[in-house]
């Protein structure tokens, strides 16, 4: 891609950052339903069918860039938001939980990020949000991300959000980083991702940390989050009346519902 519009952008807070983005005259950002916050006047908003990347392939090219976009777990539409004024406008977008926003310059990192699944925050107008097959049967059906990634392609800003604090590691040509599944974040498009059995029947059925490791294999640059949406999802189910406690039915945990608040 050579046609990405050019916008410069801050991220404010720390648990539960916002991304603000500039907008000079008739550029254009693209943002996922549901991530914005505020804007100044003078920005118009639209409603589009897919990534606004295939603008001019036809419906049958929208419709394509669309689906793409629902098999990553995306919504069908974006929205896109253009500075229709005459000076400089700014639009913010808030991440839908604790984590970190992760700003991605395609331009500098080979024109593509593979990132996982829901990850896809905002992205100037031109970045084409696509999807990533796993082409080894194992890593798709064990690497907990399934057989589909994101794909981010272009040459413009992209910002992916990630859960808790984010690890950037770059790996030398070679070099080995064995990963729980479901954090990583992203990685360049360089780098070989498989799985890899955990090995050992007591590690296996009571390790409590799954039956794979993700291995992320150098060169190239990768993303770790420290807390996966699901972990933290599985986290607030447990402990929100939803799930059973782990004690739930024995002696000790009655006496600890007492003590705990949650003894009637």
């Amino acid at each position: 891609m050579i046609n990405n519009h050019e916008i410069d952008y801050r991220i404010f807070g720390s648990e539960m950052q916002c991304v603000e983005v500039e907008l000079d005259p008739q550029e254009t950002v693209m943002a996922e339903p549901g991530s914005f916050m505020m804007m100044t006047d003078g920005i118009q908003m639209n409603t589009l069918l897919g990534d606004g990347s295939q603008e001019n392939s036809g419906i049958f090219g929208k419709l394509m860039s669309a689906g793409k976009r629902l098999l990553t777990g995306e919504s069908l539409f974006m929205t896109a938001y253009t500075n229709m004024g005459a000076g400089k406008k700014t639009i913010t977008f808030a991440a839908p939980y604790p984590g970190k926003i992760l700003p991605f310059d395609l331009s500098k990192r080979g024109g593509r990020i593979t990132c996982q699944k829901d990850s896809f925050l905002c992205a100037a107008k031109g970045v084409s949000v696509g999807i990533e097959f796993q082409r080894k049967l194992g890593t798709g059906l064990f690497g907990g991300e399934g057989f589909i990634m994101q794909k981010l392609e272009g040459d413009g800003m992209a910002f992916v959000h990630a859960g808790g604090h984010v690890e950037e590691r770059d790996l030398a040509p070679g070099e080995i980083l064995k990963v729980d599944t479901g954090c990583i974040v992203a990685f360049t498009k360089e780098i070989n991702y498989d799985i890899q059995f955990v090995g050992g029947i007591k590690n296996t059925l009571f390790g409590g940390e799954g039956v794979f490791f993700a291995t992320l294999q150098g060169p190239g640059t990768v993303w770790i989050q420290s807390l996966p949406i699901s972990r933290l999802a599985s986290r607030i189910v447990a402990y929100s009346g939803m799930g059973q406690r782990r004690e739930e039915g024995g002696i000790l945990g009655g006496l600890g519902n007492i003590f705990d608040g949650d003894g009637n």
